[in-house]
């Protein structure tokens, strides 16, 4: 017996061994930024989690990465086959310059290729990082989900949007929660930023196509992670801009086998001021798949909120007819805009794009702005779309439209990603741009067909009363930063928020007079939309002159001051001039310009608008001023409550 049992002892220790030599040894590789402050260190061992390091202090870690597929997990128990850093340096050139004509795209790249025909990239920045997933399965496969999570250590706060289901419009007030003790039943939108001691961390994603967009739900004490919406497989009308899912899938995505997977990305800064300048969306921009020529954006008018032109010089009975029209036309030519913009009610049914409102006569309309050298844009419902996407568009062409204005999408699962694309294309094929309402946020869409010049996805001047400066401030450092964003300002009758009386067709903003006209210089989109009606702009000449002249494409960008949710300050230049504008919250405030970018040994004229004395009661109180600045000596400028500071600099 004893024999026995030493035997038993024996054969037990051998097959701990043999469990212990079977394990697969955990495998951890690092690679760092250029200047070696950023770090991303991969874990591989039963799955694959990354940290991400920046300056000294952990701001993620063991965010765990995966993607279940119908048959397998790839990075359940991986096995690598080859592991290669190397490096990239390169000027990226966009077709259209949000922020910059060109920036530097410099990064060290990780390839890990793993057994099962796939491969995850991390690309790691001075100022971010990036990975995503590729494979190369024969065939088709589905996704049924995506583990993407981001554990958030030693942060305090998350700011971002929180919507009441899969089924949104992007248009949310921003939500500031500590990020111990979210709600676990609630989701955000991306991109959302994460707030640490020293730094910021703006999480989004890019280079999204054929697949859901993400949102994120708590998983753990400061740590959330990605949830996607499945397509629906059958569904009918629900109104004329909805509809209702009878069925659907069970899988997130069903796609090719071989292919690229969405970026998700990470910009880190300790300067919240670098989280306006966000240039990873250009880094991680696809190439465009269309000729680009024929694309002009700028300015347009806008007739939603302020249609009704009226006063001197309005000899006619205005409304939804040629004639008021004509009048929007007149002002867009008079004041190199380039285009006027028809929202609902130029069609007399909008389930039939065919038919139009015999009042506003719209082909002697086209013809008359053509003449002009005026565009027209016409409002549309997505569901008409593409009910007509077979010859909508050509029609359009046809007839001389220039751009459509989509709207209510207000969903992000596979097939409504593939319904931007299918548009995209079918509209460049006519050679006519796209501005996306009720949709989600900027996600290379816009790179891969230019002629998409931007996404509303925001809480912006059609709220009316409740589009508040407190909200609207976030805007640049966190919805603008990742890509165009179509807030429509510009208006002329402006109140405080306690005074806010208004509506269609007479609709005031909240905020002072200048910071709309700030906002014109501050908001990024490759279609500005004026807000107001012509009869008011011309009511106020030189606030008009200064909004009308303002460019949508700019050279540099440089953000001059600024805090997030507090106020924002911004210098940008196109060729030879250069534009400042400020955003200010609720709270009153002196901020003080370090004008270096100028350069030295030039004088510059600046024509500014300011806060009146009294416009913290009476936003429309403003002053004209023009001075000589330099790039030597610091401007200060008073912003009041709710207002800004917009000046043009030559």
């Amino acid at each position: 017996m004893k024999r026995l049992i030493i035997f038993a002892l024996l054969f037990l220790a051998v097959l701990s061994v043999v469990s212990v030599a079977a394990a697969p040894k955990p495998r951890t590789i690092s690679v760092k930024s250029p200047d070696g402050q950023t770090e991303v260190v991969v874990t591989v061992a039963g799955d694959i989690r990354y940290d991400v390091i920046s300056h000294g202090e952990k701001l993620m870690s063991a965010n765990k990465v995966a993607l279940q597929l119908g048959d397998r997990v790839l990075g359940e128990a991986p096995s690598i086959r080859s592991s290669r850093i190397t490096s990239v340096r390169e000027t990226v050139r966009p077709d259209f310059k949000l922020k910059f004509a060109e920036v530097e795209n410099n990064y060290n790249l990780l390839t890990l290729a793993f057994k099962g025909d796939y491969k995850i990239l991390w690309r790691v920045y001075d100022d971010g990082m990036a990975y995503r997933f590729v494979t190369e399965i024969p065939g088709g496969i589905d996704v049924m989900s995506e583990t993407a999570e981001f554990n958030m250590v030693g942060s305090e706060t998350i700011t971002g949007q929180i919507p009441g289901g899969f089924k949104t419009s992007c248009e949310e007030v921003y939500s500031v929660r500590n990020t111990s003790g979210l709600d676990a039943g609630r989701m955000w939108e991306i991109p959302f930023l994460a707030t640490y001691p020293e730094q910021k961390v703006l999480v989004s994603e890019f280079d999204l196509e054929d697949y859901p967009a993400m949102f994120v739900k708590p998983c753990g004490d400061k740590a959330v992670a990605a949830i996607h919406p499945r397509s629906p497989l059958k569904f009918e009308p629900s109104g004329d801009r909805s509809v209702r899912f009878l069925e659907t899938s069970e899988w997130i995505a069903r796609t090719d086998g071989t292919r690229t997977f969405p970026w998700r990305y990470m910009l880190i800064t300790r300067d919240d001021r670098k989280l306006a300048e966000n240039r990873m969306p250009m880094r991680l921009a696809p190439k465009s798949r269309i000729d680009c020529s024929w694309i002009r954006r700028g300015q347009t008018t806008w007739d939603w909120l302020n249609g009704t032109p009226y006063g001197p010089g309005v000899d006619f009975v205005s409304g939804f007819n040629l004639e008021t029209y004509k009048y929007f036309t007149d002002f867009a030519a008079a004041n190199g805009l380039g285009y006027i913009l028809i929202d609902e009610g130029w069609a007399l049914d909008t389930r039939d794009p065919y038919v139009t409102n015999p009042d506003l006569q719209i082909h002697k309309l086209v013809e008359y702005a053509g003449a002009k050298g005026i565009g027209v844009i016409l409002w549309l419902p997505w569901l008409t779309v593409e009910n007509n996407m077979d010859k909508m568009f050509g029609t359009f062409e046809s007839w001389g439209i220039k751009g459509v204005k989509i709207d209510f999408m207000d969903r992000m699962d596979q097939w409504m990603v593939n319904y931007y694309d299918r548009v995209a294309k079918e509209a460049a094929d006519h050679h006519i741009f796209v501005i996306f309402h009720g949709a989600f946020h900027p996600s290379g869409l816009e790179y891969r067909y230019p002629n998409i010049l931007s996404y509303e996805g925001v809480r912006g001047i059609e709220y009316r009363g409740d589009c508040l400066p407190d909200n609207t401030v976030f805007q640049p450092y966190i919805r603008n930063a990742v890509g165009p964003m179509d807030f429509t300002p510009g208006m002329v009758i402006c109140q405080q928020p306690e005074f806010y009386v208004g509506d269609r067709p007479v609709t005031p903003a909240v905020g002072t007079k200048v910071s709309q006209m700030a906002q014109i210089v501050a908001f990024e989109t490759g279609m500005q939309m004026l807000a107001d009606n012509p009869c008011r702009y011309d009511m106020y000449p030189e606030c008009r002159d200064f909004m009308c002249g303002v460019p949508v494409e700019w050279d540099e960008t440089v953000v001059l001051a600024g805090e997030l949710g507090q106020y924002y300050v911004v210098a940008k230049r196109s060729g030879d001039s250069w534009y400042i504008a400020g955003l200010n919250n609720s709270t009153p405030r002196d901020v003080a310009l370090d004008m270096s970018f100028l350069g030295e040994g030039r004088a510059w004229v600046m024509s500014s608008f300011v806060d009146g004395p009294v416009a913290d009661r009476i936003a429309m109180d403003y002053r004209h001023l023009e001075s000589e600045v330099d790039g030597i000596k610091p401007l200060t400028i008073h912003m009041a409550r709710n207002g800004g500071f917009a000046a043009e600099l030559r």
